[in-house]
């Protein structure tokens, strides 16, 4: 899976837990928390809606700032 496919399905996950947000500004380098508003809760229906998605267990554990931290933390995981 590419980067553009895991960005694009990451943004309908987004989309589902944050649905007033545009997501057609969302790149890589959008800030979770400052540009989206994504808090502790929301971070954590992120991860079960990526888990769904995706199909693996996501760890908030990490330190995300950006989408694109996201992106490439989901993309090492399901391109093992």
């Amino acid at each position: 899976m590419t980067n553009e496919e895991i960005l694009a399905g990451l943004k309908e996950v987004i989309g589902m837990v944050k649905p007033k947000l545009d997501m057609s500004n969302v790149n890589m380098e959008t800030s979770l928390l400052n540009d989206l508003g994504i808090d502790s809760l929301s971070m954590l229906l992120m991860s079960l809606a990526i888990e769904n998605k995706f199909g693996f267990q996501f760890s908030t554990q990490a330190p995300f700032e950006k989408v694109g931290d996201v992106v490439n933390y989901i993309a090492a995981a399901i391109n093992k």
